[in-house]
């Protein structure tokens, strides 16, 4: 559910994400956040989920960065304390 919300958060379920209504970057953020911290700390219990989980945050991840006007620098963008530096 985390994921499918930050991609919504990003516009990706519309056409259009950059004039998407449920376009909300400082939500999409936070979803981001507790999703890597989620995976991050359930990674040994996830067992063959865990490459596609992991695949999907980090397309989450670039997909905020595309979409960000100020690029974060590399390391502080959403979830990246728990995940490292996402390019």
């Amino acid at each position: 559910m985390l994921l499918s919300a930050g991609a919504e958060r990003l516009g990706l379920a519309d056409d259009d994400p950059d004039a998407s209504p449920h376009r909300d970057l400082d939500e999409a953020r936070r979803l981001i956040t507790a999703l890597a911290g989620l995976v991050t700390a359930s990674g040994e219990y996830l067992g063959l989920h865990a490459g596609p989980l992991r695949d999907g945050l980090q397309s989450l991840q670039k997909a905020f960065r595309e979409a960000s006007t100020v690029p974060d620098p590399p390391g502080q963008g959403p979830g990246e304390k728990y995940t490292g530096p996402v390019h």
